[in-house]
């Protein structure tokens, strides 16, 4: 027997996933959505064709959808069903997913919100429930009238903000933000996040917006999702996007380029083949991998970088889930994707970033500029942005311990293509840096 989900974007019908007896998935495209000229591909790995799509064809779109590792492990356990079985987590989690889709059964409609369907606002015990329920329940998976998904191995739950409340969607409701509690594991992750998060958005780099928050001393983050949009008529509408790794066709167990997974020369040539302004979006990753390198995150992988399909056509979206790993021993310090053969910081040289531009097809005379530019702006920002996040039950030393070391890699950046004899504390200290390009 033949399992089937109705796949639906803005309310048409797309297409159709299914799992046959043998539990492989396949993936077909229906045929009014192949006669529309106007009408996308679901991905850039899933062009419109007639043909049925393969398991090793279509997996990593649809797979690249659902939490992963130890959240995949325990949203499957929570709903009673097998982690390899990507059908059945759809099926009870894809009814709002990231970007436009929603996975539903045949014969269900995408819901309508009726007048008396209403969020359900969260007070501070609504609020401490909810952050303890996630770790056994990641997404809130089982929970009646919920049937959400997002990729990624961090613990969070998609919600809706109203009028600053945070609030549990009704049935088939758009979620707007996303509830990230910290990381258990580590220390003051809600600081951190924040921290890199509002310093790439202090010296102009797209990123969606974070805001922290405590309840009870318990801290967490809000984070806008970039895949909503709300119109004039105040209903939100869904965004279509897909990371990285779903438009290369890499399934999420070999997200990182050392399994892998892509690398920097393959982000870049993709951005080339898919964004309506290439030109621009290279520009932009090229500053994210920038400061990644100075912010100490060293898990940027494939899956941390997307593609978002708007009315203006595919761009690369605003950055997420920027965390300075560095700042934990116990996570590897070694890149996700390697930048010219140099898997560190304290690797990273001039002829590293040679390599780089020759893997990425950008000019080493714009590469020289932009690292000193943004190492400066790095340098100038930090204290701001550590005043805006110091407030009563948010971790201060923590806060200032990550913004002096993220100061500190912003100079130490810098040499890797200054000139010779430039300290790191002349640029700690505020020397101009703009100039020191090597040309």
């Amino acid at each position: 027997m033949t399992r089937t989900l109705d796949i639906w974007w803005d309310g048409r019908l797309v297409g159709q996933l299914t799992q046959d007896k043998h539990g492989e998935l396949g993936f077909a495209y229906a045929p009014a959505w192949l006669d529309d000229e106007q009408a996308q591909p679901l991905s850039a790995s899933l062009p419109k064709r007639a043909e049925p799509f393969s398991r090793r064809e279509c997996r990593p779109f649809f797979g690249g959808l659902l939490p992963e590792e130890s959240q995949r492990d325990a949203a499957a356990q929570a709903l009673g069903v097998s982690r390899a079985n990507d059908f059945a987590l759809l099926d009870r989690l894809g009814g709002d997913v990231a970007g436009a889709l929603q996975l539903l059964p045949p014969g269900e409609v995408p819901a309508t919100l009726a007048p008396d369907q209403r969020p359900t606002p969260l007070d501070d015990a609504g609020l401490i429930r909810v952050l303890d329920a996630l770790p056994v329940r990641p997404l809130l998976a089982g929970e009646e009238g919920l049937r959400l998904s997002l990729a990624g191995a961090q613990s969070k739950v998609p919600v809706v903000l109203v009028d600053g409340v945070v609030a549990l969607p009704a049935p088939g409701q758009p979620t707007t933000h996303i509830l990230k509690p910290p990381i258990s594991r580590f220390a003051a992750t809600t600081e951190n996040e924040a921290f890199v998060m509002r310093l790439a958005a202090a010296i102009g780099i797209d990123v969606a917006p974070v805001e922290a928050r405590i309840v009870q001393d318990r801290t967490f983050l809000l984070v806008q999702r970039y895949d909503r949009v709300i119109g004039d008529d105040g209903f939100v509408r869904r965004i279509h996007q897909e990371d990285f790794c779903q438009a290369l066709g890499v399934p999420p167990e070999t997200k990182y380029a050392s399994e892998g997974g892509p690398t920097f020369r393959d982000c870049f040539a993709l951005l080339r083949r898919v964004a309506a302004r290439p030109a621009v979006d290279v520009l932009k990753l090229l500053d994210a991998v920038i400061f990644n390198v100075i912010a100490g995150n060293a898990d940027a992988h494939g899956k941390n970088f997307s593609i978002l399909y708007g009315d203006e056509g595919p761009r690369l979206a605003p950055l997420y889930d920027l965390l300075a790993t560095v700042a934990y021993p116990d996570l590897s310090p070694k890149f996700a994707m390697k930048i010219g053969k140099r898997a560190t910081l304290a690797e990273l040289d001039a002829k590293g970033w040679a390599a780089f531009a020759a893997e990425a097809g950008v000019g080493l005379p714009l590469i020289r500029r932009r690292v000193a530019e943004i190492s400066k702006g790095v340098i100038a920002r930090t204290g701001e942005v550590t005043a805006e996040l110091v407030r009563p039950g948010f971790d201060r030393k923590a806060i200032e311990s990550l913004a002096a070391m993220v100061r500190e890699r912003a100079a130490r950046c810098a040499l890797t293509v200054a000139e010779s004899g430039r300290s790191a504390s002349q640029l700690r200290d505020g020397a101009n840096v703009e100039g020191s390009n090597g040309q």
